[in-house]
């Protein structure tokens, strides 16, 4: 058992996509020695450049320093080992969404590691426990679940299994606070807090577009300027991926078997279609570069 919150000083990540790239920057930025992980040299390497890209902006803009640029790159560490993460002190996997995958990744972290290390999954559809399960101490397992893009936006999810220790959550709590962010507490039930809410939501407003026939443009501006929304549920379904949106409500779906889980026919026929948002340059919206 884990006898107390373990400070965290080291991190690795496990995964160095989208989601990865973005929590390694928060890791960096926010002083912990950080240990990236990516199956290949050439994934490492393409991970960290959209680390350094987003920080060289953050100079450009003013928001740091060329110093501060250096000093926060220079934290982070490539392999492609898991072993390597050995003297991590939090590991934050974020790897595809498939629970095979992150179940074999975590019983090798858990082989690798020190019992007392916090093993977290940034998953944002999966069940916690199901992925704990994978390890001898699931009582150090937790989620943390970030929101895209990581660097920007405040929240965390921090989930709680029904095997996690006190001291493993708040641990992850106070390490993501400590990072600038804004988390909250949460059980390992489907969807956590925003996806539960926000899933349905956004697929009530995309069934919207073929029932009241209204255009993605109109849809959008009504929920920003009629319910205050910052962005309109078009642009953000984009934003995350419509892809990435899909197998969320197919997870949800299949987890809750509420109708309006069930991801609408447009967006699974614009995943069909390759029209996955900003990511492909074009989705409900058109995107240049």
């Amino acid at each position: 058992m884990i006898a107390r919150a373990v400070e965290i000083r080291r991190v690795g990540v496990v995964g160095l996509g989208t989601m990865g790239a973005g929590i390694a920057q928060v890791s960096v930025q926010a002083g912990f020695e950080t240990v990236g992980r990516e199956v290949s040299d050439e994934l490492g390497k393409r991970g960290k450049a959209t680390i350094d890209r987003y920080l060289t902006r953050g100079v450009e803009k003013g928001r740091l320093t060329q110093e501060q640029k250096d000093t926060a790159i220079g934290r982070l560490a490539l392999t492609t080992e898991l072993a390597d993460l050995a003297d991590c002190d939090l590991v934050i996997e974020a790897v595809l969404e498939e629970l095979p995958l992150k179940r074999k990744v975590f019983a090798e972290l858990d082989r690798v590691t020190r019992p007392e290390a916090i093993l977290a999954t940034n998953t944002s559809a999966l069940s916690v426990d199901e992925i704990a399960e994978a390890t001898e101490r699931p009582e150090r397992v937790v989620g943390m679940h970030f929101f895209n893009p990581a660097p920007v936006l405040p929240l965390v999810e921090i989930v709680r299994a029904p095997k996690s220790s006190d001291d493993a959550v708040r641990a992850a709590y106070d390490c993501a606070e400590s990072a600038g962010k804004r988390p909250v507490n949460c059980n390992d039930t489907p969807g956590f807090i925003v996806n539960r809410i926000l899933i349905p939501l956004l697929n009530d407003c995309v069934r919207v577009l073929d029932e009241a026939r209204v255009s993605p443009e109109d849809v959008d501006r009504a929920m920003r300027f009629g319910a205050g929304w910052p962005i309109g549920p078009c642009a953000l379904i984009d934003l995350i991926g419509v892809d990435v949106h899909v197998h969320a409500s197919e997870a949800l779906h299949a987890a809750l078997g509420e109708e309006r889980m069930a991801a609408p026919q447009r967006l699974v026929e614009m995943q069909r279609e390759g029209l996955l948002g900003r990511k492909t340059g074009q989705g409900f919206f058109t995107y240049d570069g």
